[in-house]
């Protein structure tokens, strides 16, 4: 009979330690000096424009080459105030350090903003508190919804308005997938947890974990016990593959993986000898690299487009590689194959080189484990406790991030557009902003 091959502890604690460090050390400060005096301080820097949040990065880069690391980190987080985890998850390869002027030199090598953000940030966590005093309470209340990125962001910037800010999350802990859904590699240790305690020290911000839209309280109570309601509660349930098979024991949600990694020891966290991870984002990357590096001797990421399609980076994709992930192309899931209810492998459909027109060949590639990560839809429970307008199964907000609900806003990867962490920060931010300005006008 087919023995399923999954098992904790297969590598021992130094290994395992070593492997779920931070990837990228961070810069010492000579080398961030260095660096810095790399930059050309463009007057209109293409930097700035590529970043959603738009941080003035080379008055922060410039800071940091005249010794003022404090400065350089008061300009990032005025603009994100999750500046720290941004520049240790956000894809800079594709945003700012993509648009680099370096780049357009013979052998041109960007500016490694990410490295000098972290840097900054660091630098002023590392003090204990945060260069923003709150003003004086205004005695407005506003609920956000979600403790992830967009939520942090706009109870931050509410609070320091002098706002009183209650924010609920089904978590037990804040943090969104900072906290929950990225890799360890990425961010390392407890600094998630840490920077939310960060962003938290400005005061005026409760948090109540453990309660959820739709089970714990409703919108109407929220509408009616608080001036503005934010919803930056993500998209919390994972879509299914819909084919045969995904229920067999071993089959598992690429998130649900990744958070037992975040919160668990790493020993105790059971991996299969041979590992299929069908999906082609930043999710599958991060499931397939960290279940290599927890001990499975094969990993396959399956995905059914071609490399142009896959919304994982080329530099994901490449540090998938790197650490003995196989990557396959035009490989479509048909059936998760079983012997006796045993999971054994995963059929697939390929199609040479993405051509079509020809019979695809019908493949079975072996495993005892199967994580699957291809996307994220909103929970239909969420939906129906939301009496607001969607458009393609997220909610449909106006350039205020107004719903069409007055009083309620929304950002985040619950609303249109790039779900991407620092695009959730400039939502939330700049709902925030948005709130602050309707109660001014309120008062007219």
């Amino acid at each position: 009979m087919l023995q399923q091959d999954i098992a904790s502890g297969r590598l021992d604690h130094e290994e395992l330690q070593s492997n779920f460090a931070q990837a990228s050390p961070p810069l010492a400060p000579m080398q961030a000096v260095v660096e810095s005096e790399r930059c050309f301080y463009c007057h209109d820097a293409p930097c700035i424009q590529a970043c959603p949040t738009s941080i003035d990065i080379p008055r922060f880069i410039n800071a940091i080459g005249n010794g003022n690391p404090g400065g350089a980190a008061r300009i990032i987080l005025e603009a994100n105030i999750l500046g720290g985890s941004c520049a240790r998850v956000c894809p800079t390869e594709i945003l700012c350090e993509q648009k680099c002027v370096h780049n357009l030199l013979e052998n041109g090598r960007p500016v490694r903003i990410g490295a000098l953000q972290e840097y900054a940030t660091d630098w002023q966590m590392a003090q204990g508190s945060q260069p923003f005093t709150r003003a004086e309470p205004t005695g407005r209340r506003v609920a956000v919804v979600g403790a992830g990125p967009a939520g942090l962001a706009c109870a931050h910037r509410l609070a320091l308005h002098g706002h009183d800010v209650s924010i609920f999350d089904s978590h037990g802990h804040p943090g969104g997938l900072n906290q929950y859904g990225v890799a360890a590699y990425k961010m390392a240790d407890d600094f998630a947890a840490r920077e939310v305690a960060f962003l938290l020290s400005i005061g005026g911000i409760v948090f109540e974990g453990g309660k959820s839209l739709g089970i714990d309280f409703t919108l109407d109570t929220l509408r009616q016990d608080y001036d503005a309601v934010f919803l930056a509660f993500g998209l919390g349930k994972s879509r299914s593959v819909g084919i045969e098979g995904e229920d067999l024991p071993g089959v598992m949600d690429a998130l649900a993986f990744i958070e037992q990694i975040r919160t668990q020891v790493l020993s105790d966290i059971p991996v299969g000898r041979r590992v299929i991870v069908i999906g082609g984002g930043n999710t599958a990357v991060d499931a397939a690299v960290q279940a290599r590096r927890l001990g499975a001797d094969n990993v396959t990421l399956a995905y059914r487009r071609g490399p142009e399609q896959m919304s994982a980076t080329l530099a994901e994709r490449e540090w998938a590689q790197t650490n003995g992930v196989s990557v396959r192309f035009w490989s479509s899931p048909v059936k998760i194959m079983h012997e006796d209810g045993v999971l054994s492998g995963v059929a697939f459909d390929h199609a040479p080189l993405g051509q079509h027109d020809q019979a695809p060949r019908r493949e079975v590639i072996p495993a005892d484990m199967v994580l699957t990560a291809v996307g994220q839809l909103m929970d239909p429970g969420m939906v129906s406790a939301m009496p607001v307008t969607m458009r393609n199964g997220r909610i449909v907000v106006d350039d205020q991030y107004r719903t069409s609900l007055p009083g309620v806003y929304a950002g985040g990867d619950c609303t249109e557009g790039m779900d991407l962490t620092v695009a959730a920060v400039r939502d939330g931010r700049d709902a925030a902003q948005a709130i602050h300005a309707a109660f001014g006008q309120d008062q007219e």
